[in-house]
């Protein structure tokens, strides 16, 4: 019996076999795969702002002795700082704290004391600025593991927040 021929050259036209080129199966796994992964997370989102709609929004009004906003407020997603950034160099030369009660911001100058309030909850923290970032598109401020968990960010990660400057430090040349 004679093979078949899988070249597209083939001089006998009838001994042709039509094979799936390597890639398409591959390709079509993939488009499946993150066809499932998008519509999942459209599903969960829309189940977690569904969830989060029906709670009544309780936002607390800050006391009179609290610190008083002397720059502009700013509103977006703050997230904070993973564990292996614990003990590097920040953007100021000291080594990262997880404990402490850093931010980074893109423009603040360093030593800037800013208030943080989570929208979504009401809570609100006051750290200072120490280093640049971040440096995701869309985020404004990246906060020190302690500081998340005052604000009650941990679980989600990420929180919409806003940014207010407390006392700005004078800037260095």
């Amino acid at each position: 019996m004679a093979s078949l021929c899988h070249a597209p050259t083939c001089a006998d036209p009838a001994r042709m076999v039509d094979q799936p080129r390597p890639g398409r199966r591959r390709r079509a796994i993939r488009a499946a795969a993150t066809g499932a992964v998008l519509g999942l997370g459209l599903l969960t989102m829309g189940c977690a702002q569904s969830a989060e709609g029906d709670a009544p929004a309780v936002i607390a009004a800050p006391a009179p002795d609290q610190h008083r906003a002397v720059g502009a407020a700013q509103v977006g997603v703050a997230s904070y700082y993973a564990r292996h950034f614990t003990g590097r160099r920040m953007a100021n030369g000291a080594r990262f704290d997880p404990q402490s009660n850093t931010i980074a911001h893109r423009t603040l100058p360093f030593g800037t004391t800013v208030r943080v309030t989570n929208l979504h909850n009401g809570r609100t923290a006051t750290g200072v600025v120490l280093d640049r970032g971040p440096w995701t598109r869309g985020r404004i401020v990246d906060l020190s593991p302690r500081l998340a968990h005052n604000l009650d960010m941990i679980r989600s990660g990420v929180a919409q927040v806003e940014v207010v400057p407390v006392e700005v430090a004078e800037a260095r040349d």
